[in-house]
């Protein structure tokens, strides 16, 4: 008697999975106004701060700029006569003068500085990371902190620039005590204390370009300064433009140098904008004055950001 063969036991039926059914419109709404209620709640105190610390200080210097005002006295409306006062006064246009000047300096001296650096740091090959902290270590140190480092250094007695140059037999210099050199020192210091940020956003720009278009540069003969001109420029010509307006608009506001070390001389010769209206506030008690001048100082300001910004647009549309 012969044994059949066990039958294999039957496939256990496959089914197939089950797809959720979609929540109802009703629910969809409810769970998006949810999610838009969550992100505007987080932006709340964003626009909280902006409003407190930017947009109402801003609204209420156009105010007072119309106001004679005083802290603890009733403000009095008296027009434009602020800004009448303010322009007749003998140091507003060697503040203005100053403010320009300060600002074309800080363009020939600090904006090509930081690119160069940014070029070099990027092809590094060794100690890359020590030599961008290097770069950027100014920029951790507290403003006044840096003036008054830079304030030593450029004493004409006993200080470090001075030393050298007499250490290598060279002629010394007033630096800051010099109406024709301070304005100079100051934008020596301002240049140092701030490129750090700029070469970072620099490197940043140059890392983003690719490799291909340098190769096919190399291949097509063009030597370092022609890849810089064709390659890199372009690629990183936003930047360029934008920091530029930055770097326009902060030197335009220089304050921190001239208090701390020049203290505005000599004989006016580093008195800015900023400067001045800090000695309308604080040193003549005069609010509607300083608040006149920051008025000035906020659509000159705004006038030229605004065209500069249209002019790069059509440039790039072009």
């Amino acid at each position: 008697m012969t044994k059949t063969a066990a039958r294999p036991p039957a496939p256990a039926a496959v089914t197939a999975p089950r797809i959720p059914a979609p929540p109802p419109a009703g629910d969809r709404r409810r769970r998006r106004l949810v999610d838009q209620a969550r992100a505007y709640g987080f932006l709340l105190g964003g626009l909280i701060c902006f409003a407190l610390f930017s947009w109402y200080p801003a609204i209420r210097a156009v105010v007072i700029s119309f106001q004679k005002y005083t802290p603890g006295s009733d403000p009095a409306w008296v027009g434009t006569a602020n800004f009448t006062r303010v322009l007749h006064d003998p140091e507003f246009s060697a503040a203005w003068r100053n403010t320009l000047a300060f600002t074309l300096l800080a363009l020939l001296i600090g904006f090509a500085i930081p690119f160069v650096l940014a070029l070099v740091l990027n092809e590094l090959r060794h100690a890359r990371a020590f030599f961008r902290i290097v770069v950027y270590l100014p920029v951790m140190i507290p403003p006044v902190v840096s003036a008054l480092l830079w304030k030593w250094f450029y004493d004409p007695g006993a200080g470090l620039a001075n030393e050298t140059l007499r250490y290598l037999h060279l002629p010394t210099s007033n630096w800051t005590n010099g109406t024709g050199t301070a304005l100079v020192s100051l934008v020596i210091v301002a240049t140092w204390a701030n490129m750090g940020g700029t070469v970072l956003i620099y490197l940043a720009a140059l890392q983003s370009i690719p490799g291909e278009l340098y190769e096919a540069a190399e291949l097509d003969g063009a030597n370092l300064l022609q890849r810089v001109r064709h390659v890199t420029v372009p690629g990183t010509r936003f930047v360029i433009l934008m920091l530029m307006l930055l770097q326009i608009i902060a030197t335009m506001q220089v304050f921190t140098e001239p208090f701390v070390i020049t203290g505005g001389g000599p004989e006016n010769a580093t008195v800015t904008v900023l400067y001045l209206i800090y000695k309308y506030a604080f040193l003549y008690n005069d609010f509607g004055g300083a608040c006149a001048l920051s008025v000035m100082l906020l659509v000159l300001l705004g006038v030229f950001s605004a065209g500069y910004l249209r002019l790069t647009r059509s440039g790039e549309d072009g």
